[in-house]
Order: C-alpha cells, then structure tokens, then sequence
C-alpha cells in the first residue's frame, strides 16, 4: 500500500550498550518515508528495569528510496528483530520487505494463537477458552506459544522478525527472562489522521483475502471492485478509537506500548 505519510518515523532500538562502530556489520534496510529518530541514547519501561538501550542517530534524507541505517554486533548469529506499530502503520508492508530481503522467520502472535487453536493444541484448546467467554488471552498463553515458535529450529537458524509482540512491559519482561532479546526494536509512528484515513479507507476481497485501499491501492478491475466490501472494523468511529489508542501522546511514552 502506497503511503500518504511523509512525517512516518522509526525508533531503532538496540540492545548492545555500546554505540556502532565502524567495524560492526551494518544493516540496510529500505523504507520510502522519512526517518527520524531520537537524540539520545534513553532506557524505559521502569527506571529500575531497563529491558533495552536506545542508540540512534540522525541520518540526511537522500533522494530516491529511504532507508534506516543501523549497526548490529553480532557477526555469527542470525538477525533478531522485533516490529511494533498501530494498525494499519504499514507493518505488514514492512515486515514482507525485511523477511524478504534478510531471509527471516516472520512471527506474530495473532497468527501463532489462531495456528494452535486451529490445530487444537493444549495452548490453543486454553486460549479459545478465554475467547469463548470474550475475555483477553492471559499473557502466560501468549508467551508460552511466542517462546515456543521462537525456539523453532528454523528461527534459530535463519533468524526472526517478531511482529506486533510484545505489547507490554509484562510482555517484554517475560521474553527477557525466557532469554530473548532483539538485536534490533523498530517501532512504526504514524500521524493519527494517516492512521484514520488508511482504516477507513481499506476494503477486502471475500474471494481472494486481498486488502485494497480506495485511493492508495485500488483494485485492479471493476469486477474485483464490485464485490470488495469494507470489514466491520474498519469504521470512521473505530478508526479513531484505534488511532488515538496508539498515540503516543495519550498512551505515555514507552515503546514497548503498541
């Protein structure tokens, strides 16, 4: 999907405490908006439990494509990443550029909770449990299936690239304590009109699965546009409440909170 967001930013976090240097392997990764980035290295979640350190740094905007630059330690062992963002921030779009370009392992939590639910496994059986009743799946469940596909022998092999997880200090407490930690955190900021005009804005072919945009993704012919049909989600009141939800200036400043 096209982006009408020229402002769009990344915070890229890492969690060596040191700043890269020369030597370290760089990582290119290519994005088309604007990038930027805070001006000092920072901690969060708890002043006392500080998960991961922030390095950034400010990098000129070059004509043509867009990318983040950043530095990784780690020579040996495949690539980590974790990705946050509001929906419809461009996540999926972004996620499919990176597994793509680095060979990772893609992995979100939504897709892992309806995999084992439909597999009827113990954690799934456990889950559908508390969606029954219309309640949240305990974080227990959650991490315990992230952990597990995380340990697969294909993430460890080629790497990961974990989406939309974790979404809260408990979260990420967790995936520390279980041994995991990213080489690198991306966390996708949008405008809170960008947000809202993108969800309104989508539409879903029954037939194929595919998401279309009205203005940045149209179908590509009249048949696919007659039967498109807007998910009943993807309202303008249900657009704001997910917009302001992941405002930043609402929620706090923590970026672990998406």
């Amino acid at each position: 999907m096209a982006s009408s967001c020229s402002s769009l930013s990344f915070t890229a976090i890492s969690s060596y405490p040191q700043k890269p240097s020369s030597s370290s392997p760089r990582i290119k990764l290519p994005f088309t908006s604007h990038l930027s980035f805070s001006k000092s290295s920072s901690s969060f979640l708890h002043s006392h439990q500080t998960l991961f350190t922030t390095h950034s740094r400010k990098l000129p905007r070059p004509n043509g494509a867009h990318f983040l630059v950043l530095g990784c330690g780690r020579k040996a062992e495949p690539l980590r990443i974790m990705i946050s963002g509001a929906p419809a921030s461009g996540k999926g779009t972004q996620c499919e550029l990176i597994t793509k370009k680095y060979g990772l392992v893609h992995i979100a939590a939504g897709d892992l909770l309806r995999a084992e639910i439909a597999a009827g496994s113990e954690n799934g059986k456990q889950a559908k449990e508390y969606m029954d009743k219309g309640q949240l799946v305990p974080d227990e469940i959650v991490v315990t299936m992230v952990k597990e596909r995380l340990n697969g022998p294909d993430s460890q092999e080629k790497g990961w690239l974990l989406d939309g997880y974790p979404r809260s200090s408990s979260q990420s407490i967790a995936l520390k304590e279980f041994g995991f930690q990213p080489d690198l955190f991306i966390l996708l900021e949008v405008p809170e009109e960008i947000l809202v005009e993108r969800v309104v804005g989508r539409r879903l072919d029954p037939v194929t699965g595919k998401i279309y945009h009205l203005k940045y993704s149209p179908p590509e012919t009249e048949e696919i546009a007659a039967r498109l049909a807007q998910r009943f989600d993807d309202t303008d009141e249900k657009a704001c409440k997910i917009a302001f939800a992941h405002s930043p200036s609402k929620c706090g400043s923590s970026s672990l909170n998406v």
